[in-house]
């Protein structure tokens, strides 16, 4: 007999957990600071969990799923909160994956973010990137820099997604939440006639493809404030990521793009804090004259040397340099901090120096 997935979608909000797994021949499993762990409920059987996610989709999105094996879609449950929810195929299974998203919008104070970001959403043009592996809180963080822009500025914000996570309430800012699939087809033609709707500010889910990497950085360049993510996990990393989604005839041109259009690189991790909890580790690029020289003349592996320098002015951070500060005031284990670090030799090195 199935479980009543609204219960059991409550019980994953009360627990303080991140995400649910629905999987076959396993009971449901929670992620809790990082770490899976079972639910006391019976072993799943495919029967059991179609029955249980089925219960939650419309008729158009059954079908979407029966002919194309995938569904992502957002997911509101009155008194219990909002999920992002995936359905997949394992072993001729059905399975599903499902994130809670918080229904109250953190701060930049909430989350202790660095001051810079502060200063990095109040430029009028340009990209500003916000990057990580899946889990990393970008989404979060991306949500808490647009929730400080409603405070207190009065801008018109796009927002497109696949699906739409966090809802803003207008508050200074209208904001027009578009989800592919159902308000716009794609990531790039919704960037393709965003340019008509008056936007100040444009949030891209994620770029994903040549198309939509060009029509951020044109957008960009042509006087608006663009956030993005990718599933980069550093600065150099993402500016190499975005180069190489182009031809080589056609990199020169990008680079020069990137160069006059980036503002930032913040790439992210979450680790598990001593005592419970998680704390993000974000690595910030800011670009000056000198990294857009280094993006121009294709020296991205020089840039890591220039973000160490002058950190005081530019706001500057490397990920090895808060990881170092977090051992320091007992918030992380050296383990955690060894396993998700960028450049894990380094660490180690400054490690043992102390």
């Amino acid at each position: 007999m199935a479980i009543d997935i609204k219960k059991l979608l409550q019980s994953v909000v009360s627990h303080g957990a991140s995400d649910l797994h629905l999987v076959s021949r396993s009971e449901p499993q929670i992620r809790i600071d990082g770490s899976l762990k079972a639910v006391n409920l019976p072993v799943l059987t495919g029967e059991d969990i179609e029955e249980m996610t089925y219960a939650l989709l419309t008729e158009k999105q059954k079908k979407y799923f029966e002919e194309n094996l995938e569904l992502d879609f957002a997911l509101l449950l009155p008194g219990v909160g909002r999920f992002r929810a995936n359905y997949y195929r394992t072993l001729g299974d059905i399975a599903a994956a499902f994130r809670i998203i918080p229904t109250t919008i953190p701060s930049l104070d909430d989350l202790d973010a660095p001051e810079i970001y502060k200063q990095l959403i109040k430029r009028e043009k340009g990209l500003i990137l916000v990057t990580g592996p899946t889990g990393s809180g970008k989404s979060t963080t991306l949500a808490a820099m647009l929730n400080e822009i409603n405070l207190t500025e009065h801008k018109h914000i796009i927002t497109v997604e696949d699906p739409v996570e966090f809802i803003h309430q207008n508050k200074k800012c209208v904001f027009s939440h578009r989800e592919t699939g159902s308000d716009t087809k794609s990531f790039s033609k919704a960037l393709k006639y965003a340019m008509r709707q008056d936007p100040d500010i444009i949030l891209i889910g994620e770029m994903r493809d040549k198309e939509t990497i060009e029509a951020a950085l044109t957008a960009a360049e042509t006087g608006h404030l663009v956030f993005g993510t990718l599933h980069t996990n550093s600065a150099p990393g993402t500016i190499n990521r975005i180069i190489d989604v182009f031809s080589g005839d056609e990199q020169g041109q990008i680079r020069a793009m990137i160069s006059t259009s980036l503002v930032a690189v913040i790439s992210q991790v979450l680790l598990a804090k001593k005592g419970g909890g998680r704390i993000a580790v974000p690595e910030i690029m800011t670009t000056n004259h000198a990294i857009a020289n280094l993006i121009r003349e294709n020296k991205v592996h020089q840039l890591y040397s220039q973000m160490q320098l002058g950190q005081g002015e530019t706001g500057m951070q490397t990920q090895a340099q808060v990881m170092l500060k977090l051992l320091k005031n007992g918030l992380i284990s050296k383990e955690h901090a060894l396993q998700y670090s960028n450049k894990p030799d380094e660490l180690k090195k400054n490690i043992n120096f102390r």
